[in-house]
């Protein structure tokens, strides 16, 4: 059997199963339920975060000729069966980056004269709809605002303000969000079940994080890692993989501060560098990691933190040897280094004198006490 990456393996085929765009997928179904169904929509966002995705259920739903309870596909249906094995003839997919020019909007602008042979509706998808001319963008206009009453357009992009207004202003607008660290973590776990497939919660959210709210690229790094480790998918594999600097690191540095020893918080600075860590990663990192304890010393904020209920556990217990005036001391000694950086001739030296006011801090606050 060819092997299928997963992020078309577990692309969601239902609205219920996309993952992190709750208020868009309930706005959809309430306008099928309603019967308010518009003629074109603008669905914009983040690459990977399920524009593509949710136009083609969308599309597949309003199509469907036995929608069940919860307004969601039959999947038993001739227009549902159709859709699943990739033969619909209702819905159409134009990637105006490689189809951009007027004589392609023209042509898409002829066939929706032809109605769909099945189902209720055409439904033209145009993805990356910003790339169109401007002369292509004059040329859909008249079309996009009184197509024909089967026709229903749903354009993507990734950058809204490259549309033009007079587009906007004929369509129903959708803004996607990044997806949470949490729910990309959360779906990935629901994928490794299937394909059992081992995973350290830690491991999981390392590459929600480095995929910066885009499911399909949280995929594919979970593929990657799946594919270096023998699908062991453990935070020291993900870790060497990705090549990131790990959360050890910073709370090693952090006690070695809280006991005023600068010399092994150097000591672990030049490991970093050795690594071919850039230092300003290194001081971006620590600047985080200061603020997740303060973000965790308090109980009722510890849901802000995107990590796993363990490294949670080990920034609560990091965060009870400093108060937090202290904390709120050290962000704002690296903010402003980290602020700095760029202008310091010896970038390495710079983050050395970081590392050595902030390991002062408490002798300094001493010293003047006792005077």
């Amino acid at each position: 059997m060819d092997y299928i990456v997963s992020a078309r393996k577990y692309r969601p085929a239902t609205f219920e199963s996309v993952v992190g765009q709750q208020s868009v997928t309930k706005t959809l179904i309430n306008a099928i339920r309603s019967n308010q169904v518009a003629s074109a929509y603008l669905f914009c966002g983040p690459r990977g975060v399920g524009k593509t995705t949710c136009a083609r259920i969308f599309a597949k739903t309003i199509n469907c000729m036995n929608l069940n309870e919860a307004y969601e596909p039959c999947d038993e249906c001739d227009s549902c069966k159709a859709f699943n094995i990739g033969q619909s003839f209702n819905i159409h997919e134009l990637d105006a980056a490689s189809n951009n020019g007027v004589e392609d909007i023209r042509d898409l602008i002829s066939k929706t004269l032809i109605p769909p042979p099945v189902g209720k509706y055409s439904v033209y998808i145009v993805d990356e709809v910003h790339m169109l001319s401007a002369g292509a963008f004059n040329a859909f206009l008249k079309t996009l605002e009184e197509p024909p009453s089967h026709v229903k357009f749903i354009l993507a992009t990734t950058e809204k303000h490259k549309i033009i207004p007079t587009i906007i202003s004929r369509c129903q607008v959708f803004d996607f969000s990044r997806i949470g660290v949490s729910d990309v973590a959360d779906y990935l776990k629901y994928i490794a079940q299937k394909e059992n497939i081992v995973t350290e919660d830690d491991a999981l959210s390392i590459i929600a994080q480095k995929a910066d709210g885009g499911m399909r690229d949280a995929l594919s790094i979970f593929d990657q890692i799946v594919a270096f480790s023998d699908s062991q998918v453990t935070y020291k594999n993900v870790v060497q993989n990705l090549n990131v600097l790990d959360y050890d690191i910073f709370f090693a540095v952090v006690d070695n501060l809280i006991q005023h020893d600068y010399i092994k918080a150097m000591l672990i600075l030049n490991d970093v560098i050795r690594r071919g860590f850039d230092p300003l990663n290194f001081l971006s990192g620590l600047t985080h990691h200061i603020r997740n304890l303060l973000v965790a010393h308090d109980a009722a904020s510890l849901s802000l933190l995107d990590v796993s209920e363990q490294t949670a556990q080990r920034y609560q217990e990091q965060s009870k040897a400093l108060t937090p005036n202290q904390i709120i001391d050290l962000i704002e000694i690296f903010a402003h280094y980290e602020t700095e950086y760029k202008a310091a001739r010896d970038k390495r030296q710079h983050v050395e004198f970081a590392l050595l006011k902030a390991a002062m801090l408490g002798d300094e606050k001493k010293k003047s006490m006792s005077n």
